[in-house]
């Protein structure tokens, strides 16, 4: 084998190896389950469901978006107008850093680095012990571009997520309303 060769095969097989350990290291996020059994993969799309509103805390900005069930059901006037949330909605909560846009010419924050994503559905038979709603909680890690789930048991739904969601009882569990457009 000449030398040209030899270097050409090494580059070959280099080459192949780091696209390989790339597909493998790649994660796909939908095949993730939180503790309680809600896939990533019941909310494949959320990421393009309309806005119902946006939020920010102290050090996150946040975009709640909703599945066409959910928008539907707040453009019908829940929970104004007492009836619950219909089977089938969902919604995901996306949540990142926050940063001052250096371009505007006045003071906004914007996204910067994904922190987490959450997603609530309401499935009255399937979530029975928390008042019909499913919650799952991934958090991000920009280092490795992969999400892992919250919780260490199934009852984490329940303790960690629904224990703040009864707050809001009056709204069907769901913190946040329907921004006017």
């Amino acid at each position: 084998m000449t030398r040209r060769n030899l270097l050409a095969s090494v580059i070959s097989v280099t080459t192949l190896a780091a696209v390989v350990s790339m597909a493998v290291a790649a994660q796909d996020r939908f095949t993730l389950k939180a503790p309680n059994g809600v896939a990533f993969s019941e909310f494949r799309g959320y990421d393009t469901w309309q806005v119902v509103a946006p939020s920010q805390t102290d050090d996150g900005i946040k975009a709640i978006t909703g599945n066409a069930v959910s928008i539907n059901a707040f453009k019908e006037g829940i929970p104004g107008n007492g009836k619950p949330v219909p089977d089938g909605a969902m919604f995901a909560k996306i949540e990142w850093s926050k940063k001052k846009n250096a371009l505007s010419p006045y003071a906004v924050n914007v996204p910067d680095t994904l922190k987490s994503v959450a997603f609530m559905q309401k499935d009255a038979k399937r979530f029975p012990d928390t008042n019909g709603w499913g919650y799952a909680q991934f958090t991000y890690d920009a280092a490795s571009d992969s999400f892992k789930p919250v919780g260490n048991d199934s009852a984490f739904g329940k303790t960690l997520c629904h224990q703040c969601h009864t707050r809001v009882k009056t709204t069907d569990y769901v913190f946040t309303s329907y921004a006017r457009r």
